[in-house]
């Protein structure tokens, strides 16, 4: 091999083939990436407390949680305890009868209605059980239902007017059974407990809708305020307290029933 002879310098910058040809980028001064946590006002959600936080004895401000509710939204209370039920039942029974007077003197004094063989007005200490059924069945019927409305019905008015046609049309099956279950009359055609029979907008001669729109009005009011008002006075209790309250009010309530039923 022979050694390639030295080209003459012409003072002209040597060519070279396209594909010969290197061609690099010029370098960019390295950027200095911005200081984020200095640079951006401080979030409410920042979890990691300053120096002058520490130092003063404040706590550091929490994350927000999104799984809590808006405010204006209504999300499930946790179900009630037996407990809960009980107290629910015996007070209820006692109270519906005494709403019920109320209601029956309402309806006597401006439309006329009355039964004077009614128990309503037979003795105000008796236990009328439908009313402690009905929140036992309102705890695990109406408060789901209204629970689901909550979540997937913006409008809140729109969700208590679903709740109020669903209260009514339960209170309704619940009047129809237990009129079909206790209430059927005799061969003479006598009911023995109410008669809604002659009444316009009644269902089989038991269930009266005018009725069951008033206690559907009830049921609503109670699913959307009573309840979780109760609730939440009751699950403030401790648990001795709770239990100790409960075993009074079912052994008097049973004696009054024993009492009452006898």
């Amino acid at each position: 091999m022979y050694a390639k002879p030295p080209q003459p310098d012409s003072g002209q910058p040597e060519s070279r083939r396209p594909d010969e040809a290197t061609f690099k980028q010029p370098e960019q001064p390295a950027s200095r990436q911005p200081d984020l946590s200095q640079s951006r006002a401080k979030q409410p959600y920042d979890l990691k407390p300053d120096s002058g936080q520490l130092l003063s004895g404040q706590s550091a401000p929490q994350q927000p949680n999104d799984d809590k509710p808006d405010s204006g939204r209504l999300y499930p209370l946790r179900r009630p305890s037996w407990r809960n039920l009980a107290i629910y039942f015996c007070v209820f029974s006692l109270l519906g009868h005494w709403l019920e007077i109320i209601y029956s003197t309402f309806m006597r004094i401006f439309f006329d209605v009355y039964d004077p063989e009614s128990l309503v007005w037979d003795d105000w200490l008796y236990p009328f059980l439908i009313y402690g059924i009905g929140v036992v069945v309102n705890a695990y019927i109406l408060v789901p239902f209204k629970d689901l409305l909550s979540r997937f019905v913006k409008s809140q008015s729109a969700a208590v007017a679903l709740c109020f046609a669903a209260a009514t049309l339960l209170s309704l099956l619940m009047e129809l059974v237990m009129g079909l279950l206790l209430n059927r009359p005799d061969s003479s055609g006598v009911y023995p407990l109410w008669d809604n029979s002659n009444l316009p907008l009644n269902v089989f001669g038991q269930a009266w809708l005018v009725n069951d729109l008033a206690l559907g009005a009830l049921a609503t009011f109670y699913t959307w305020v009573i309840y979780p008002w109760s609730e939440k006075c009751l699950n403030r209790l401790p648990k001795k307290i709770m239990s100790a309250a409960t075993t009074v009010v079912v052994s008097g309530f049973v004696v009054l029933c024993f009492v009452k039923f006898t």
